[in-house]
């Protein structure tokens, strides 16, 4: 259908991937979460992969690309969860992690290729106290502009609110699908219209971001009798500016013994809390826990964890990965829920549609409004 073979001869040494079965392969994301994505996009792959090393040659394939009229579908990790990095109409799926590494860092800021994968960039950062704002709970696989690309929110957004939040994003270098390629800089709030647009509009050549103090943050599971006791105290740790967390994500019975890398750690018919607080506050949060009737369950420094990986890859939908390797026909129904009138609409809710499954609830900051 298309002139693939014309457009590998125009890009040189530009490396390229022709096996069908590594095409097919990469071509997937996430979207085996959903069983109706998984019957939409059964058999949907690009025609070929091609990797640029630097901006130079993306701007040559792209060139190229739109001569002769192939679609392109640029990626990052391939961590999405919703098809929005699988190629619809085959063509060349642009593979970006060349386009990685640190192309400054100061005190409170950093600016990178968008390939680089993100557990890479805080690794970089923590040797001089800084970390990013927020991640995905990918972080080891997603890169940065995939993340802003795709992702809104994730560990830190209980604290820094979600990407889209005024002065998460610095700014944005993106790069036009047209016959002549432009590189645009955008800044303040025309990051929004790259953010959360999946690549549909330009390439994301470069990030800027503002930074954290990066702490020796502990991974803490607390276990309470229900889930409307466990949310009480979730909305509660939320709400209180001064102690220092990076994630709050409930999970009612039986959604922790599902989770077969858990190994049985919450006991049975308890709702568990995993949490992620820093030491200087931990006196707080604390004493927030024993005021709303929680128990400590575990508690290990980040990634050290009994259960074999950080504990955010058993939150937001990461979470539902962790169910799937035991449940495989386990999927969720996703809603997001307003601000107002919030401990209410979760007890109406789990009320209603409660016998249908356990709840698992992430809690975030939006607009400056607790979230979940």
């Amino acid at each position: 259908m298309y002139a693939i073979g014309e457009f590998v001869a125009s890009i040189g040494d530009v490396p390229v991937i022709e096996d069908g079965a590594e095409i097919r392969l990469r071509s997937r994301d996430n979207f085996a979460v959903s069983p109706l994505l998984r019957k939409a996009l059964a058999g949907k792959a690009a025609d070929l992969i091609v990797a640029p090393r630097d901006v130079a040659e993306l701007r040559h394939v792209v060139r190229q690309a739109v001569r002769l009229r192939i679609p392109l579908v640029p990626r990052g990790g391939g961590t999405a969860n919703y098809g929005q990095s699988v190629p619809l109409a085959g063509g060349i799926l642009l593979d970006l992690r060349g386009l990685d590494g640190i192309i400054w860092q100061r005190d409170g800021a950093v600016r990178c290729g968008s390939g680089m994968r993100m557990d890479l960039l805080d690794a970089a950062l923590r040797p001089r106290g800084w970390e990013v704002r927020i991640h995905p709970s990918t972080r080891k696989a997603s890169t940065v502009a995939g993340f802003i690309a795709g992702g809104s929110g994730g560990m830190g957004s209980c604290g820094f609110g979600m990407l889209r939040d005024r002065g998460n994003i610095t700014a944005l270098q993106m790069l036009s699908i047209e016959a002549e390629p432009r590189s645009l800089e955008l800044r303040g709030r025309d990051v929004e219209l790259v953010h959360h647009a999946y690549g549909t509009n330009g390439i994301i050549t470069e990030v800027e971001l503002p930074l954290a103090p990066a702490w020796d943050w502990r991974e803490v599971i607390l276990g309470f009798p229900d889930y409307l006791s466990a949310t009480r105290f979730g909305l509660r740790l939320a709400k209180e500016a001064g102690i220092l967390k990076k994630l709050i994500s409930i999970h009612e019975a039986p959604a922790p013994s599902m989770m077969r890398a858990l190994g049985g750690l919450v006991p049975a018919g308890m709702t568990a809390v995993f949490t992620m607080l820093a030491p200087p506050t931990r006196d707080a949060a604390d004493d927030l826990v024993a005021e709303h009737g929680g128990t400590l369950i575990s508690d290990h420094a980040e990634g050290a964890g009994p259960y074999g990986a950080p504990i955010y890859e058993f939150a937001y939908g990461h979470g539902l990965r962790q169910i799937q390797k035991s449940h495989p026909q386990t999927t969720v129904l996703q809603g997001m829920f307003p601000a107002e009138g919030l401990a209410e609409s979760l007890a109406r809710v789990h009320r209603r549609v409660g016998h249908a499954g356990p709840m698992r609830t992430e809690l975030f900051l939006s607009d400056g409004e607790v979230v979940p």
